[in-house]
């Protein structure tokens, strides 16, 4: 079992963050790319990724749910689980591509036709999305994978994987947006086939190291691999709410976005370069979530529940640390951030204000968010999914109000991310002090 070490945490953290941070660095490629091929391409791929990763976050829920549940296996010393559990998240996501694939190919073009107000937007989100679409074929096994070796605490195969897929990407990028390389100019479509075929070469890395690691001779992943209705029903009681909470949240924000796009298109660029620049803060909260939901199965397996709130304390800690360390730029020096994303003198200015304004917000996500994946880890994940609808429901409420009925200002419009991370924090504390959750069997 995992120590409380600020060495081990971070040993576990630093790869997740490695990761989150390679992906944040192709987010904005991406998008630096884009904006100098076209404004609207920059806008159509911004809105077609949030799609896209709305319907991604599905297999990542269920992913998520297999870490906890192998995670606790090992606390519980039941390590001889962890093919089945693996069989079965592997089953279970490729079922869930399937249907999400279908579902985009046939229904999202008329959807996104519907919501969209600028004709040119809607197009290029149809085209962006229906080819990013075969990356969940991809990424279903490199997921499962990742599932099994985090609750190891295997975490550096997953920067290692992040990394591979950041060159490839980038690489392809630079060929398939402007044509260089001997290769066709294919614009916005380019940047969608670059970032499904680096899929496909993590997927393919990860394959690999699986089948070559000591873990998995000694867990005979391949051996015993197999579906299990008992632990589908387990993987989807854990899983399932996590996918639908990944799954609220991301449709709220697209959402968001849909609304903004129908203030106009300067509106729309200028939240884009917000977003691009967002995952920088989120490099360290993601890296430390998925530590947590480690950490926390691992320990309520073991019933260490004493040495809860010092893991809690520890890694708070070191994730506002890290959140000053990596995103401090929006505070201090906006304007070069946004203009690595977009330098269209248009929409600068506006961009690094919202930026700095911002940046309180997402300390309070950082906060809470140690308390949030505390309630995932411990496998009372059905009320992490009522504290994400709540959050968000007053998220919506406050959107709508501030764009449809009030119109506020752009600037203005973006403090709805202190309401909405205040809300997930202060429910999260809540429900760890007055509920109890220690004692959740899964």
């Amino acid at each position: 079992m995992l120590d409380l070490k600020y060495r081990t945490i971070l040993s576990v953290a630093i790869p997740l963050m490695g990761s989150s941070f390679i992906q944040s660095v192709v987010m904005i490629t991406d998008s630096a790319f884009l904006s100098r091929y076209s404004t609207v391409a920059f806008d159509a791929a911004g809105n077609g990724g949030l799609i896209y990763v709305t319907v991604f976050i599905a297999l990542m829920g269920m992913s998520d749910g297999a870490q906890i549940l192998m995670a606790r296996r090992i606390g519980e010393n039941k390590e001889s689980y962890l093919a089945q559990i693996f069989g079965t998240t592997l089953i279970t996501n490729f079922l869930l591509a399937l249907l999400l694939f279908t579902a985009i190919q046939i229904f999202m073009p008329n959807l996104i036709n519907g919501i969209t107000k600028h004709d040119d937007i809607a197009k290029g989100e149809i085209d962006f999305i229906q080819i990013r679409s075969y990356g969940l074929f991809f990424s279903m096994v490199s997921l499962t994978v990742y599932a099994y070796f985090m609750a190891l605490g295997k975490t550096y195969i997953v920067f290692l994987s992040a990394l591979i897929i950041a060159i490839s990407n980038i690489t392809l990028d630079y060929a398939l947006i402007f044509g260089n390389l001997n290769f066709p100019a294919l614009g916005l479509q380019g940047a969608a086939l670059a970032s499904t075929i680096a899929d496909g070469i993590g997927m393919v890395l990860v394959i690999v190291i699986l089948a070559t690691s000591a873990s998995m001779k000694r867990h005979k992943i391949f051996s015993e691999i197999k579906y299990n209705f008992e632990s589908m029903k387990r993987l989807i009681g854990v899983g399932g709410p996590i996918m639908f909470q990944g799954l609220v949240a991301l449709i709220t924000w697209t959402a968001f976005f849909v609304w903004i796009e129908q203030m106009g298109k300067y509106e729309l660029t200028v939240s884009q370069n917000i977003r691009s620049l967002y995952f920088i803060a989120f490099v360290p909260i993601w890296g430390f979530a998925g530590t947590t939901k480690t950490y926390i199965s691992q320990y309520v397996g073991h019933n260490a529940y004493d040495k809860i709130k010092t893991l809690q304390k520890r890694i708070l800690i070191l994730t506002l640390i890290f959140l000053l360390l990596l995103f401090h730029g929006a505070l201090l020096y906006p304007k070069h951030l946004v203009s690595l994303i977009n330098p269209t003198t248009e929409y600068l200015q506006e961009s690094a204000s919202i930026l700095r304004f911002i940046f309180g917000s997402v300390l309070i996500y950082g906060f809470g968010n140690v308390f949030f994946q505390t309630i995932n880890g411990s496998g009372n994940t059905k009320f992490t999914f009522y504290i994400e609808v709540i959050a968000v429901g007053v998220y919506l409420f406050f959107a709508y109000l501030f764009i449809k009925i009030v119109e506020l200002d752009i600037y203005w419009i973006w403090s709805v991310e202190y309401i909405y991370f205040a809300s997930m924090t202060l429910l999260s504390i809540g429900y760890l002090r007055f509920f109890n959750w220690q004692k959740k069997t899964i």
